[in-house]
């Protein structure tokens, strides 16, 4: 999972991580979803552009695509990482690991 290409290189090909799970950004169904990428993540470009427009850019295979999908995937690692530090430090850490597992690997 920390293999330092995951991320930007998922991110190049369409598969966005985020705290519900895992898109494939290139589906037809974020075809009109104006939803954005990832409101519960924060950060700049999970909460300002579009599941749509983010889709539009990797189909058309603009590099501000995969710019822009590199920046949300690597906001979720720190989101991840920052979040598991917290609940180390709270003695819960294996009820939330559990948890999270389940939930991050499905696929919307």
């Amino acid at each position: 999972m920390f293999d330092c290409v995951m991320p930007t290189r998922n991110a190049r090909h369409g598969l966005l991580f985020t705290t519900e799970g895992i898109i494939n950004i290139k589906n037809e169904k974020w075809n009109r979803d104006f939803s954005p990428i990832d409101a519960g993540l924060g950060g700049y470009a999970s909460t300002f552009y579009s599941k749509a427009y983010l889709r539009h850019l990797v189909k058309s295979d603009e590099l501000l695509g995969g710019q822009i999908a590199s920046l949300h995937n690597l906001t979720f690692y720190l989101w991840l990482v920052r979040q598991a530090r917290a609940h180390i430090e709270a003695g819960d850490f294996v009820a939330w690991k559990n948890e999270q597992v389940v939930r991050l690997m499905q696929r919307l």
